[in-house]
């Protein structure tokens, strides 16, 4: 896509296009983009080139605590950030549709504004993302990106036969080897809500409102912006009735065993070597060191969808 990225922004001088070919360079890229003092910032990558984008805007004081909104483009392995503000397809086109909004002085009527999960990384400075997965879920997109990816397969293949081989290894009560591994014992708590044990096929906590099996998070309780968490434990029942509610649009209106589904602005996550991943980056909740998620002040961003 490079090449008709470069050539769309030649075409258009109101564009100042920043590439960069590694993650650390991020940070130098959002100070330089400061300087021009932009309407909109467009990011062209996956949710991880996302992640660090938005921990740099938003914590790294380039534009004086009140950046511009964000517009992600439909572009990299995964983009679920992307899918949740309307950009689906062409990252050209999604990028020519934010040149239609500048310039036809409708920004502000498609700015919206989400919350972020802010996870702590024991002292460090934050980390700033919109989706995190954990438990069975973050071992298969690890097996999918090391045993799966390197096969050269279409991104939505990879995905399936990850999927399809978690299942059958979960089902089976198998792991390691050519599989992903077993599912491994953690702890999620909750300010106020109190907390719950076990193995878990599936953890996600997420500001999206659109994620995974195309769940909507914003009606199930009704609100936006605190953090949704969403544990479904390894028994196939739970699983399977997790997907029926999914399927017929109840998830969350009803309690179902094994399935959890709770909201709230402080959540952590503790386990014996338990592996989290925040929009593509790795993070490992340990005994005694508890990964911990709270919300942020809601962020703008641009919905590219009408």
């Amino acid at each position: 896509m490079l090449p008709r990225v470069r050539e769309y922004c030649a075409a258009h001088p109101d564009i100042f296009h920043y590439e960069v070919e590694d993650v650390d360079q991020i940070g130098e890229a959002i100070r330089t983009i400061a300087m021009v003092s932009p309407r909109v910032v467009a990011i062209n990558g996956g949710d991880g080139t996302v992640q660090a984008a938005l921990t740099e805007l938003h914590s790294g004081g380039h534009f004086g605590g009140s950046p511009p909104p964000v517009a992600v483009l439909p572009n990299g392995k995964t983009n679920l950030i992307a899918l949740d503000l309307g950009a689906e397809g062409d990252p050209i086109k999604a990028l020519q549709r934010v040149v239609e909004l500048v310039q036809s002085g409708a920004l502000e009527d498609h700015v919206i504004e989400r919350q972020l999960i802010s996870l702590d990384r024991d002292g460090a400075r934050p980390v700033l993302g919109m989706f995190l997965g954990g438990a069975y879920l973050a071992d298969i997109m690890l097996y999918c990106r090391h045993r799966i990816y390197p096969l050269g397969l279409p991104n939505g293949v990879s995905h399936f036969l990850a999927a399809v081989l978690g299942l059958f290894a979960m089902v089976f009560g198998l792991g390691g080897g050519r599989l992903p591994p077993k599912p491994q014992p953690m702890t999620v708590s909750l300010v106020r809500q109190g907390e719950f044990k076990g193995k878990f096929s599936l953890l996600i906590v997420t500001t999206l409102e659109k994620l995974l099996l195309s769940i909507r998070t914003s009606e199930a309780h009704g609100t936006n912006g605190n953090m949704k968490l969403l544990a479904t434990e390894t028994s196939v029942g739970a699983l399977f009735r997790m997907l029926g509610a999914t399927w017929r649009g109840t998830l969350g209106q009803k309690q179902l065993e094994g399935v959890h589904f709770q909201q709230g602005d402080e959540i952590r996550i503790e386990g014996e070597r338990s592996n989290v991943i925040l929009d593509g980056e790795i993070f490992e909740a340990k005994n005694g060191k508890p990964i911990i998620l709270t919300s942020t002040q809601p962020v703008p961003f641009l919905r590219l969808a009408a």
